[in-house]
């Protein structure tokens, strides 16, 4: 289980718990961090021993030279940075990304140029967000029919225009 710190550790005062998640960085950028002190994702970090460019449309996989232990009952989810996005057209492809509290290889963040332009990345770049959450696990109970609700079956668009 997770150590906690009380809220008089310092960081935050207005949470009442802080988690630790033991870490290893291989890179030579900082850890990955909070950029305001209410911010949900810690910016991740480019760890490249060269510049990578990415084409229309090309995907690949940027290492951070992170390695994380997540508690069990948490996950970590790799989001997308909104100004990449924004201003570049660069997001990441299987967002979010999920990291299970079992892996321990290296975090890496699998990026698409949705642009008409290329696009370089530098070591120390920020790609990604980290978002540590809580999930549930659930077990299946099989039915034969589901309880009615006002909504049904109306799916896609059936809630509005």
């Amino acid at each position: 289980m997770a150590d906690m710190l009380p809220s008089d550790s310092g960081y935050n005062k207005k949470y009442e718990y802080q988690m630790f998640i033991r870490v290893i960085n291989k890179s030579d950028n900082t850890l990955p961090e909070y950029q305001t002190a209410e911010a949900a994702g810690m910016d991740m970090y480019a760890f490249l021993e060269e510049d990578k460019t990415i084409k229309p449309m090309e995907r690949i996989l940027i290492p951070t030279g992170i390695y994380v232990e997540i508690p069990d009952g948490f996950e970590g989810q790799i989001r997308p940075r909104s100004g990449l996005a924004y201003k570049h057209g660069i997001t990441i492809l299987n967002a979010p990304g999920t990291i299970d509290s079992d892996y321990r290889g290296e975090i890496k963040v699998l990026l698409i140029n949705l642009s008409q332009e290329d696009f370089t990345i530098k070591n120390g770049d920020r790609i990604a967000q980290l978002v540590i959450a809580p999930f549930v696990k659930v077990a299946w109970e099989e039915v034969s029919i589901l309880q009615d609700t006002f909504r049904g079956e109306k799916g896609y668009g059936s809630t509005g225009v």
